[in-house]
């Protein structure tokens, strides 16, 4: 009996009035979220925070000596360091421009009050440099770019200038970030959109989908900036562009699964309501359980030390809410309105398509295809599969994923990064940026021994409000005065018992081996350290050395917890044990093979520098969270496809079924995270090319040919220990029938399926 065309109940069992209402106000409620979270766009540049040092843990030893610091000089200052040098030396010209220079810096607006210091010669002649500090309240890339104005006018025949320092990065990161807002939406909703109107052949359907998209996008912007100004969350600029494009990839899938229960159910109903319920029957499930995953993953970052990794959890989760309820209310009021004609041209006909008692495998096109090579050759298909992932994943040894100079986070032209490269030519490595030692004003001398007695420090000051410039300088022989012979010597600034040395380095601040010194210094001065009475070494370098190891713990613990509470929703979902493991298994293999060849492209390829130990960590959340997902829409269907048909036929059934949607979702996600390499950022280029490059993986190997291949060679035992894998001779018979119309000459087949069952 064809039960494929079903016929609408009874009318009346809804009133018209509230199948008018109901979709109305869902619509109306979400253009409002739409409207106030399209005007909070503009917002997010005001609670946007890209300091480094902020998102350090209390409990690291740089934060301590941050707080510690404001007691000896002002903490809301940047340094900016103004560098300029010329081949063969400096002219005297060279040198009372860049004396004109210093006397304007303290008129600029932002620049602190004495925040200038006078020019400081190179020992070679060539070179010199203006430290000034800016007013961290200020807006410090206004600031810098008044300073660049002014040194390009300066610059030139043969004399070469730059800002660099901490607050010269700060600028050049926040211009890379600028075209987050702009750039990085028209390129991700232009790459969507094609793919759209490629898949369905339509010009209504893209625009409800990405219509949908943006609102779930406006929500979740709306919500993120009412709790940053709350202070309940600090948002980054890289947070901000994964929120982005999380929201609109996400959605986007979540929207496809639906649309294709829809359009399944206008085949099988007539009226439009109807077909509306039977399609959220059909997709709620799935939805859910795949936003599930994605949020549960999310939100272990909860556990991270590091702030910004920790705010990327409940941030991206957030978006992730709104992406599965806008696609679950909005799209199917919008859906519901738009009936049929959304599909214009190619309108679903009721009771034109037969999939309930249709032999799909049959069919004409590419996934069945797929689902007879499966059925003939399950093993070597998926024994094939492994080998090629495994193979892409010996790459991974290759990762180079111990941390970056931050002078490597801008991917083309930094004038910070030139200006860097001038100032370790002519200078110490770390003028202007020294490591911060707080200890006991009774220990000044002893630890100021150690500092210098250390290889790779440059030489050693004590804060002091006495000198004109701010500080003392230190020898063996005690702290020495500043000024002309016979200048007494001045006094440390004392706070609370407490003395301030800087210790200049002879590396660069951002340098491995400028991190190397500040581990020997920790080491080196625990010896004279107490309980009581702790030494304590931050500064810029030591911030950067904080962040490496906080980012190092943090992946060990998550990546771990993320597997354990994903596979504990598959098992829920799909009430088995053995298949939520197996499909862990699989998309942990992909993405090791992702990161495998995503390791050769970025050394042999694209040549950077490396890679900062919170890329893997990413990668993994989005590329597991994410291809569990695709596996989650597969299985469900498998499932429900297997209650009635038995499980191998089941499986080729669910896979010709899930094909197309799950293909056009996996290209969607690919690209709009490669919409985030147009961003000239080395960690979201890099998260980028994995997740782009990883989901593609999931998409055309994994979910597949992989996973219903594996699925398909286990037959019924995949779902153990459900009631599913207990169904006994019915369903063995099911799946040895479904072998043998595949092909026929495997009559064993029913000898082998039946056995176990007649034994049960």
């Amino acid at each position: 009996m064809d039960t494929s065309a079903r016929p609408s109940p009874r009318p009346g069992r809804v009133p018209t009035w509230l199948r008018v209402l109901i979709p109305t106000v869902l619509i109306l409620v979400w253009f409002a979220a739409f409207g106030a979270g399209g005007a909070s766009f503009g917002a997010l540049s005001d609670v946007v925070e890209n300091e480094q040092s902020q998102f350090l843990p209390d409990s690291a030893e740089s934060t301590k000596v941050q707080e510690l610091q404001s007691g000896f000089r002002s903490a809301d200052v940047i340094p900016a360091i103004v560098v300029y040098a010329r081949d063969g030396g400096l002219t005297d010209a060279d040198t009372e421009a860049i004396a004109d220079d210093a006397t304007a810096f303290a008129d600029i607006t932002g620049v602190a009050t004495d925040g200038v210091s006078p020019p400081v010669p190179s020992d070679d002649g060539e070179a010199a440099s203006v430290f000034v500090q800016i007013d961290a309240t200020a807006e410090t890339d206004v600031t810098v770019d008044t300073l660049r104005e002014r040194i390009a006018d300066t610059a030139g025949d043969g004399l070469e200038a730059a800002v660099t320092g901490p607050a010269g990065f700060t600028t050049d990161l926040k211009a890379a970030f600028a075209g987050i807002d702009g750039l990085l939406l028209l390129v991700a909703f232009g790459a969507v959109f094609v793919i759209l109107v490629i898949v369905y052949r339509s010009p209504l359907l893209p625009l409800i989908v990405l219509g949908t998209s943006l609102t779930a996008l406006c929500a979740s912007v709306l919500t993120v900036v009412a709790l940053a100004r709350a202070d309940v969350l600090v948002l980054n600029g890289q947070t901000q562009g994964i929120l982005f494009i999380l929201v609109i990839g996400a959605a986007t899938d979540y929207s496809l699964l639906y649309i294709a229960r829809y359009r399944e159910a206008l085949h099988q109903h007539e009226r439009r309501w109807d077909a509306t319920w039977a399609a959220l029957r059909g997709a709620w499930e799935p939805i859910v359980a795949s936003g599930g995953t994605v949020i549960a993953g999310l939100l272990m970052l909860l556990v991270s030390e590091l702030t910004s990794n920790k705010i990327l959890g409940p941030v991206s989760a957030i978006g992730i809410v709104f992406a599965v309820l806008s696609s679950l209310t909005l799209l199917p009021a919008l859906l519901l309105w738009a009936g049929r004609a959304a599909f214009w041209p190619v309108r679903p006909k009721f009771g034109a398509a037969h999939i309930e008692g249709e032999d799909v495998v049959a069919r004409r096109g590419v996934w069945p295809k797929v689902a007879r090579l499966i059925a003939r050759r399950p093993r070597v298909t998926w024994i094939v599969s492994t080998l090629i992932l495994a193979v892409m994943a010996i790459g991974i040894t290759q990762l180079k994923a111990d941390g970056v100079p931050s002078s490597e986070f801008v991917l083309g032209e930094s004038q910070a990064r030139d200006g860097q490269t001038l100032l370790g030519e002519h200078f110490p490595g770390g003028s202007g940026t020294p490591a911060v030692v707080i200890a006991p004003e009774d220990q000044l001398q002893e630890v100021a021994d150690v500092l210098l007695a250390t290889d790779g420090v440059d030489s050693v000051a004590v804060v002091s409000a006495d000198s004109p410039s701010g500080s003392l300088p230190v020898t063996e022989d005690g702290v020495q005065p500043l000024g002309p012979p016979g200048a007494p010597a001045g006094e440390p600034t004392v706070v609370d018992g407490l003395v301030q040395l800087d210790a200049t380095l002879a590396y660069a601040s951002d340098s491995d081996e400028a991190e190397a010194v500040i581990l020997e210094l920790r080491a080196e001065l625990a010896d004279v350290s107490t309980v009581d009475d702790p030494v304590l070494v931050g500064g810029t370098s030591a911030v950067a050395l904080d962040t490496k190891t906080s980012s190092i713990r943090d992946r060990n613990l998550i990546i771990p917890l993320v597997l354990v509470v994903i596979l504990l929703i598959l098992m829920l979902l799909l009430r088995s044990i053995l298949a939520p493991i197996l499909l862990i298994g699989t998309v942990v293999l992909s993405f090791a093979a992702a990161l495998g060849v995503s390791a050769l492209v970025f050394n042999e390829v694209l040549g950077f520098a490396g890679a900062d130990p919170v890329v893997p960590l990413f990668g993994f959340v989005f590329l597991v969270a994410l291809g569990v997902d695709y596996n989650i829409f597969l299985m469900t269907r498998v499932r429900e496809e297997s209650v009635r048909h038995g499980t191998r036929e089941g499986v080729l059934r669910g896979l010709v079924v899930t094909g197309g949607v799950i293909t056009s979702a996996g290209l969607v996600l690919a690209a709009t995270f490669a919409a985030l390499g147009v961003l000239p950022i080395l960690f979201l280029a890099q998260i980028s090319f994995i997740v782009a490059f990883g989901v593609l993986l999931d998409t055309f190997l994994v979910r597949s040919l992989l996973v219903p291949a594996l699925s398909y060679d286990l037959g019924r035992a995949i779902w153990w220990p459900s009631k599913l894998w207990r169904s006994g001779l019915p369903d063995a018979r099911r799946d040895a029938e479904a072998a043998i119309a595949v092909e026929p000459e495997a009559h064993h087949v029913v000898a082998e399926h039946l056995e176990p069952a007649h034994r049960a």
